[in-house]
Protein backbone atom coordinates (compact mmCIF):
# COMPACT_ATOMS: atom_id res chain seq x y z
CA UNK A 1 0.00 0.00 0.00
CA UNK A 2 1.65 3.06 -1.11
CA UNK A 3 1.77 5.98 1.83
CA UNK A 4 0.09 8.84 1.73
CA UNK A 5 1.47 12.52 2.74
CA UNK A 6 0.91 12.36 6.97
CA UNK A 7 1.33 14.94 9.82
CA UNK A 8 0.12 14.95 13.06
CA UNK A 9 -1.83 17.95 14.64
CA UNK A 10 0.11 20.01 17.27
CA UNK A 11 -2.20 21.22 19.38
CA UNK A 12 -2.75 24.32 17.13
CA UNK A 13 -6.40 23.67 15.91
CA UNK A 14 -8.79 23.10 19.33
CA UNK A 15 -10.96 20.77 17.44
CA UNK A 16 -8.10 18.82 16.33
CA UNK A 17 -5.71 18.59 19.30
CA UNK A 18 -3.49 15.50 19.27
CA UNK A 19 -4.95 13.38 16.26
CA UNK A 20 -3.06 12.29 13.81
CA UNK A 21 -3.93 13.62 10.24
CA UNK A 22 -3.85 11.60 6.94
CA UNK A 23 -3.22 13.94 3.56
CA UNK A 24 -4.62 12.19 0.36
CA UNK A 25 -4.11 13.62 -2.61
CA UNK A 26 -7.05 13.64 -5.41
CA UNK A 27 -7.06 14.64 -8.67
CA UNK A 28 -9.56 17.33 -10.29
CA UNK A 29 -9.94 16.69 -14.21
CA UNK A 30 -10.35 18.98 -16.43
CA UNK A 31 -13.02 16.88 -18.78
CA UNK A 32 -13.39 19.25 -21.22
CA UNK A 33 -12.12 20.30 -24.73
CA UNK A 34 -11.54 23.56 -26.68
CA UNK A 35 -13.44 23.84 -29.63
CA UNK A 36 -10.66 23.17 -32.01
CA UNK A 37 -9.78 19.91 -30.08
CA UNK A 38 -10.75 16.17 -31.45
CA UNK A 39 -13.49 15.44 -28.29
CA UNK A 40 -11.95 11.64 -29.31
CA UNK A 41 -8.34 12.39 -28.34
CA UNK A 42 -9.34 14.38 -25.42
CA UNK A 43 -11.27 11.46 -24.11
CA UNK A 44 -8.14 9.42 -24.23
CA UNK A 45 -6.07 11.83 -22.36
CA UNK A 46 -8.26 12.08 -19.57
CA UNK A 47 -7.99 8.38 -19.54
CA UNK A 48 -4.71 8.15 -19.46
CA UNK A 49 -4.36 10.69 -17.20
CA UNK A 50 -6.85 8.36 -14.74
CA UNK A 51 -5.16 5.26 -15.28
CA UNK A 52 -1.38 7.65 -14.30
CA UNK A 53 -3.21 8.99 -11.00
CA UNK A 54 -4.59 5.56 -9.71
CA UNK A 55 -0.78 3.78 -10.52
CA UNK A 56 0.78 6.47 -8.04
CA UNK A 57 -1.87 6.30 -5.19
CA UNK A 58 -3.72 9.20 -5.99
CA UNK A 59 -7.38 9.05 -3.81
CA UNK A 60 -9.99 10.27 -5.72
CA UNK A 61 -10.91 11.45 -9.44
CA UNK A 62 -13.53 14.70 -9.55
CA UNK A 63 -15.41 16.19 -12.21
CA UNK A 64 -16.81 19.29 -12.40
CA UNK A 65 -20.57 19.65 -13.84
CA UNK A 66 -21.29 22.32 -16.28
CA UNK A 67 -23.71 23.03 -19.31
CA UNK A 68 -23.80 25.37 -22.02
CA UNK A 69 -20.14 25.81 -21.53
CA UNK A 70 -18.39 27.19 -24.17
CA UNK A 71 -16.00 24.10 -25.00
CA UNK A 72 -16.67 20.41 -25.45
CA UNK A 73 -18.02 19.37 -21.49
CA UNK A 74 -18.13 15.93 -21.09
CA UNK A 75 -20.97 15.25 -18.57
CA UNK A 76 -19.66 13.83 -15.50
CA UNK A 77 -22.07 11.10 -14.58
CA UNK A 78 -21.70 9.41 -18.62
CA UNK A 79 -17.88 10.33 -18.06
CA UNK A 80 -17.35 8.66 -14.79
CA UNK A 81 -19.33 5.39 -15.95
CA UNK A 82 -16.94 5.38 -18.63
CA UNK A 83 -13.77 5.43 -16.51
CA UNK A 84 -15.05 3.13 -14.07
CA UNK A 85 -13.74 -0.20 -16.02
CA UNK A 86 -10.52 1.89 -16.71
CA UNK A 87 -9.88 1.70 -13.10
CA UNK A 88 -9.84 -0.57 -10.01
CA UNK A 89 -9.13 1.34 -7.03
CA UNK A 90 -8.68 4.76 -7.14
CA UNK A 91 -12.00 6.79 -5.86
CA UNK A 92 -14.42 8.28 -8.33
CA UNK A 93 -17.00 11.45 -7.94
CA UNK A 94 -18.34 14.73 -8.34
CA UNK A 95 -16.68 18.30 -7.09
CA UNK A 96 -19.19 19.53 -7.99
CA UNK A 97 -22.78 18.03 -9.29
CA UNK A 98 -25.55 20.41 -9.89
CA UNK A 99 -28.14 19.18 -7.51
CA UNK A 100 -30.91 21.72 -7.79
CA UNK A 101 -31.08 21.47 -11.36
CA UNK A 102 -32.37 17.97 -11.37
CA UNK A 103 -34.91 15.38 -10.15
CA UNK A 104 -33.93 13.93 -6.22
CA UNK A 105 -34.97 10.92 -6.86
CA UNK A 106 -33.64 10.23 -10.35
CA UNK A 107 -30.31 11.51 -9.05
CA UNK A 108 -30.92 8.95 -6.10
CA UNK A 109 -31.12 6.11 -8.38
CA UNK A 110 -28.55 7.43 -10.51
CA UNK A 111 -25.80 7.98 -7.76
CA UNK A 112 -27.09 4.40 -5.94
CA UNK A 113 -26.06 2.74 -9.80
CA UNK A 114 -22.76 4.61 -10.35
CA UNK A 115 -21.73 3.07 -6.57
CA UNK A 116 -23.00 -0.15 -7.95
CA UNK A 117 -21.19 0.09 -10.63
CA UNK A 118 -17.67 1.14 -8.96
CA UNK A 119 -17.89 -1.55 -6.48
CA UNK A 120 -18.56 1.47 -3.85
CA UNK A 121 -15.59 4.09 -4.79
CA UNK A 122 -18.36 6.74 -5.40
CA UNK A 123 -18.04 10.31 -3.69
CA UNK A 124 -21.04 12.76 -4.52
CA UNK A 125 -20.12 16.16 -4.25
CA UNK A 126 -23.24 18.34 -4.89
CA UNK A 127 -23.35 22.49 -4.72
CA UNK A 128 -25.82 25.22 -6.51
CA UNK A 129 -23.32 26.67 -8.93
CA UNK A 130 -23.34 29.96 -9.74
CA UNK A 131 -24.67 30.50 -13.71
CA UNK A 132 -28.41 31.60 -13.76
CA UNK A 133 -28.12 30.27 -17.49
CA UNK A 134 -28.24 26.99 -16.39
CA UNK A 135 -31.08 27.53 -14.37
CA UNK A 136 -33.13 29.43 -17.31
CA UNK A 137 -32.57 27.03 -19.07
CA UNK A 138 -33.61 24.08 -17.04
CA UNK A 139 -36.49 26.32 -15.77
CA UNK A 140 -35.36 26.46 -12.51
CA UNK A 141 -35.70 29.61 -10.45
CA UNK A 142 -32.31 30.76 -9.98
CA UNK A 143 -33.98 32.23 -6.68
CA UNK A 144 -34.68 28.63 -5.34
CA UNK A 145 -31.71 27.12 -5.90
CA UNK A 146 -30.23 27.05 -1.97
CA UNK A 147 -34.01 25.83 -0.66
CA UNK A 148 -34.01 22.87 -3.11
CA UNK A 149 -30.60 22.06 -2.15
CA UNK A 150 -31.50 22.20 1.37
CA UNK A 151 -34.75 19.89 0.13
CA UNK A 152 -32.77 17.08 -1.95
CA UNK A 153 -30.11 16.50 0.10
CA UNK A 154 -32.10 14.91 3.02
CA UNK A 155 -34.11 13.35 0.89
CA UNK A 156 -31.44 11.59 -0.77
CA UNK A 157 -30.05 10.33 1.84
CA UNK A 158 -33.41 8.68 3.13
CA UNK A 159 -33.49 6.97 0.01
CA UNK A 160 -29.70 5.69 0.04
CA UNK A 161 -30.84 4.71 3.70
CA UNK A 162 -34.02 2.15 2.61
CA UNK A 163 -36.48 4.27 3.39
CA UNK A 164 -40.10 4.27 2.79
CA UNK A 165 -40.67 8.26 1.82
CA UNK A 166 -43.83 10.37 1.75
CA UNK A 167 -42.89 13.47 1.19
CA UNK A 168 -44.51 16.35 -1.78
CA UNK A 169 -42.15 19.41 -2.70
CA UNK A 170 -41.02 21.20 -5.47
CA UNK A 171 -39.41 17.95 -7.11
CA UNK A 172 -43.15 16.18 -7.12
CA UNK A 173 -44.68 13.93 -4.74
CA UNK A 174 -43.77 10.42 -3.52
CA UNK A 175 -46.02 7.96 -1.66
CA UNK A 176 -44.27 5.30 0.39
CA UNK A 177 -41.27 5.66 -2.07
CA UNK A 178 -38.75 3.33 -1.82
CA UNK A 179 -35.43 2.36 -3.50
CA UNK A 180 -34.50 -1.37 -4.05
CA UNK A 181 -31.34 -0.31 -5.92
CA UNK A 182 -29.83 0.37 -2.65
CA UNK A 183 -25.30 2.44 -3.08
CA UNK A 184 -23.07 -0.34 -2.68
CA UNK A 185 -20.94 1.48 0.45
CA UNK A 186 -23.82 1.55 2.97
CA UNK A 187 -25.97 4.41 3.93
CA UNK A 188 -24.86 5.69 0.75
CA UNK A 189 -21.92 7.41 -0.60
CA UNK A 190 -19.60 10.09 0.93
CA UNK A 191 -21.89 13.10 0.46
CA UNK A 192 -19.73 16.53 0.09
CA UNK A 193 -21.35 20.04 -0.08
CA UNK A 194 -19.37 22.45 -2.20
CA UNK A 195 -19.73 26.29 -0.71
CA UNK A 196 -17.89 29.54 -0.70
CA UNK A 197 -19.27 32.29 2.11
CA UNK A 198 -20.72 31.29 5.70
CA UNK A 199 -23.95 30.78 5.25
CA UNK A 200 -23.11 27.90 2.52
CA UNK A 201 -20.82 26.40 4.86
CA UNK A 202 -23.42 26.67 7.53
CA UNK A 203 -25.34 24.95 5.46
CA UNK A 204 -22.89 22.21 4.67
CA UNK A 205 -22.81 21.52 8.50
CA UNK A 206 -26.34 21.83 9.12
CA UNK A 207 -27.03 18.71 6.12
CA UNK A 208 -24.68 16.23 8.05
CA UNK A 209 -22.12 16.98 5.08
CA UNK A 210 -18.57 17.11 4.26
CA UNK A 211 -17.42 20.69 3.56
CA UNK A 212 -15.81 20.73 -0.24
CA UNK A 213 -13.99 24.14 0.28
CA UNK A 214 -13.16 25.63 -2.62
CA UNK A 215 -9.85 26.31 -4.79
CA UNK A 216 -9.69 30.16 -3.58
CA UNK A 217 -8.85 31.63 -0.12
CA UNK A 218 -5.95 32.77 1.32
CA UNK A 219 -4.19 30.95 4.55
CA UNK A 220 -6.59 34.02 7.25
CA UNK A 221 -9.83 33.22 5.27
CA UNK A 222 -9.25 29.36 5.19
CA UNK A 223 -8.86 29.86 9.00
CA UNK A 224 -12.03 31.56 9.49
CA UNK A 225 -13.75 29.46 6.83
CA UNK A 226 -12.78 25.94 9.03
CA UNK A 227 -14.00 27.55 12.03
CA UNK A 228 -17.15 28.55 10.76
CA UNK A 229 -17.85 24.71 9.20
CA UNK A 230 -16.27 23.31 13.25
CA UNK A 231 -18.75 25.63 14.71
CA UNK A 232 -21.45 24.98 13.55
CA UNK A 233 -21.23 21.06 13.22
CA UNK A 234 -21.06 21.86 16.86
CA UNK A 235 -23.80 23.62 17.59
CA UNK A 236 -25.98 20.78 15.00
CA UNK A 237 -24.30 18.36 17.79
CA UNK A 238 -23.17 16.55 14.97
CA UNK A 239 -19.16 14.80 14.77
CA UNK A 240 -16.31 16.61 13.74
CA UNK A 241 -14.84 12.79 12.36
CA UNK A 242 -15.86 13.29 8.57
CA UNK A 243 -13.64 14.12 5.43
CA UNK A 244 -12.08 17.65 5.12
CA UNK A 245 -11.60 18.11 1.50
CA UNK A 246 -10.08 21.03 0.24
CA UNK A 247 -9.51 21.87 -3.77
CA UNK A 248 -6.49 23.86 -4.88
CA UNK A 249 -5.29 24.79 -8.08
CA UNK A 250 -1.42 23.20 -8.67
CA UNK A 251 0.91 24.19 -11.01
CA UNK A 252 4.38 21.78 -9.99
CA UNK A 253 7.68 21.48 -11.64
CA UNK A 254 11.07 20.82 -11.22
CA UNK A 255 11.97 24.17 -9.56
CA UNK A 256 10.39 27.11 -8.42
CA UNK A 257 11.15 29.32 -11.45
CA UNK A 258 9.34 27.35 -14.11
CA UNK A 259 6.50 26.49 -11.82
CA UNK A 260 6.07 30.36 -11.62
CA UNK A 261 6.45 31.19 -15.30
CA UNK A 262 4.08 28.28 -16.10
CA UNK A 263 1.69 29.78 -13.49
CA UNK A 264 1.47 32.98 -15.53
CA UNK A 265 1.55 31.51 -18.92
CA UNK A 266 -1.32 29.45 -18.46
CA UNK A 267 -3.49 30.82 -15.25
CA UNK A 268 -4.44 33.84 -17.66
CA UNK A 269 -6.15 32.35 -19.81
CA UNK A 270 -7.72 29.77 -17.66
CA UNK A 271 -9.26 33.07 -15.30
CA UNK A 272 -10.28 34.92 -18.71
CA UNK A 273 -12.70 32.09 -19.46
CA UNK A 274 -13.89 32.31 -16.24
CA UNK A 275 -14.81 36.08 -16.01
CA UNK A 276 -16.30 35.49 -18.81
CA UNK A 277 -19.22 33.13 -17.03
CA UNK A 278 -21.73 34.91 -14.65
CA UNK A 279 -20.88 36.21 -11.67
CA UNK A 280 -17.35 34.95 -11.75
CA UNK A 281 -15.55 38.79 -11.68
CA UNK A 282 -12.74 41.00 -9.90
CA UNK A 283 -10.42 37.89 -10.21
CA UNK A 284 -6.65 39.58 -10.80
CA UNK A 285 -3.75 37.34 -11.62
CA UNK A 286 -1.97 38.00 -8.34
CA UNK A 287 -5.06 37.45 -6.74
CA UNK A 288 -5.81 33.96 -7.89
CA UNK A 289 -1.95 33.19 -7.73
CA UNK A 290 -1.91 34.00 -3.88
CA UNK A 291 -5.23 32.42 -3.14
CA UNK A 292 -6.37 30.07 -5.35
CA UNK A 293 -2.94 28.48 -6.34
CA UNK A 294 -0.15 26.01 -4.98
CA UNK A 295 2.56 26.94 -7.37
CA UNK A 296 6.50 25.67 -7.37
CA UNK A 297 8.62 22.45 -6.45
CA UNK A 298 7.05 19.67 -4.61
CA UNK A 299 8.59 20.62 -1.86
CA UNK A 300 7.41 24.06 -1.99
CA UNK A 301 3.62 22.32 -2.16
CA UNK A 302 4.70 19.91 0.47
CA UNK A 303 5.33 22.45 3.05
CA UNK A 304 2.04 24.25 1.92
CA UNK A 305 0.35 20.81 2.35
CA UNK A 306 2.11 20.28 6.28
CA UNK A 307 0.08 24.17 6.70
CA UNK A 308 -3.73 22.97 5.59
CA UNK A 309 -2.88 19.52 7.88
CA UNK A 310 -1.52 20.64 10.83
CA UNK A 311 -3.63 24.85 11.29
CA UNK A 312 -7.00 23.45 8.75
CA UNK A 313 -7.30 19.50 9.67
CA UNK A 314 -7.41 18.75 5.88
CA UNK A 315 -7.81 15.09 4.83
CA UNK A 316 -7.55 15.39 1.49
CA UNK A 317 -6.42 17.74 -0.86
CA UNK A 318 -8.12 18.00 -4.46
CA UNK A 319 -5.55 19.40 -7.27
CA UNK A 320 -5.95 20.55 -10.74
CA UNK A 321 -2.74 19.84 -12.34
CA UNK A 322 -4.14 21.24 -16.18
CA UNK A 323 -5.05 24.54 -16.86
CA UNK A 324 -6.32 25.86 -20.46
CA UNK A 325 -3.53 25.52 -23.11
CA UNK A 326 -1.49 23.02 -21.11
CA UNK A 327 -0.19 20.41 -23.27
CA UNK A 328 -1.07 16.62 -21.96
CA UNK A 329 2.78 15.72 -21.72
CA UNK A 330 2.95 18.25 -19.35
CA UNK A 331 -0.23 17.54 -17.58
CA UNK A 332 1.23 13.63 -17.01
CA UNK A 333 4.66 14.90 -15.89
CA UNK A 334 2.82 16.48 -13.20
CA UNK A 335 0.88 13.92 -12.26
CA UNK A 336 3.89 12.20 -12.13
CA UNK A 337 6.02 14.46 -9.86
CA UNK A 338 3.56 14.96 -7.31
CA UNK A 339 3.22 10.81 -7.36
CA UNK A 340 6.50 9.84 -6.97
CA UNK A 341 7.91 12.84 -4.48
CA UNK A 342 4.82 13.22 -2.62
CA UNK A 343 2.89 10.44 -2.84
CA UNK A 344 5.43 7.60 -2.82
CA UNK A 345 7.76 9.60 -0.65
Amino acid sequence: MINQLTWCVKGSHKYECGRQIVVKIGLFLSAQAAQHEDSDTKLRELVEQVRMAEHFGFSSILLGHHYLTKSKFFQPLSLLSYLIPHTDKIRLGFGVYLLPLHNPVALAEEFATADTLCSGRLIVGVGTGYREKEYSAFGVPFNERFKRLEEYVPLIKRLWLGESVTADGTFGKLESAKLNLLPNQKGGPPLWLGAFGPVGIRRAAALDASWLAPPDGDRQTLLERYEIYREALNSNNLSMERDYPLMREVIVANDSGTATKNAQRYLAEQYRGYKSWDSVKDLSEEKILQEFALIGTTDMISEQISWYSEKLGITEIIMRLQWTGMDHSEVLESINLIGERLIKK
